[in-house]
């Protein structure tokens, strides 16, 4: 794994310990020689997680859209930064840069880009490991959401397989290193074989 996208919030939460953990990815991303790719912010858990790689030595690419870098809030010291023209083309670009997907708690522009890459992987566009770095319990709550999405029959649950969940930065990327994607092909009503 050469580069891997990261999907965290603006802020730093109410936690200090989002911002702990979102420097402790940044340095184990920056020990493992990984690139970062990320929306390109200079705040919040991305402005911390961008920091922490550069401190460490490590590259950092931010994609940001034209509308956005134009309010001035892009992080200055990037390794890279990519100007493209819409949220639409942002989130192409940072998908295809990817080796793997991980995301920090966040709100709902984290959600929504987690769940369009694992909708992804179910449909097979890709076959790249996708991880939940689970800080002090934060997506707890998610992962109920879809042993319910399960139970109630609109998730397969062979499909939880695609997502590696850690509460350890180091030992969750160490994790997706290994992933192999499985091939599932199906449907949450088809009758198993």
């Amino acid at each position: 794994m050469k580069r891997m996208t990261v999907y965290c919030g603006s802020s730093t939460g109410n936690s200090s310990l989002y911002e702990r953990e979102s420097k402790k990815l940044g340095e184990a991303l920056a020990e493992r020689e990984i690139e970062l790719v990320y929306g390109g912010g200079a705040v919040g858990m991305m402005g911390v997680t961008a920091n922490a790689v550069l401190n460490a030595g490590g590259r950092v690419t931010g994609v940001m859209p034209r509308m956005l870098s134009e309010r001035e809030v892009a992080h200055p010291m990037l390794t890279e930064l990519l100007i493209v023209d819409s949220m639409h083309d942002r989130k192409a670009q940072m998908a295809d840069l990817a080796d793997g997907f991980l995301i920090l708690p966040g709100g709902a522009g984290t959600m929504e880009e987690f769940f369009e890459m694992f909708t992804w992987a179910q449909l097979g566009i890709h076959k790249k490991p996708i991880g939940i770095l689970n800080v002090d319990g934060y997506y707890d709550p998610l992962l109920s959401m879809f042993d319910h999405m399960i139970q109630e029959g609109f998730l397969h649950e062979s499909y939880l397989s695609m997502i590696q969940i850690g509460r350890d930065s180091g030992k969750l990327i160490d994790t997706m290193q290994q992933y192999d994607a499985p091939s599932i092909q199906r449907y949450v009503n088809e009758p198993d074989e």
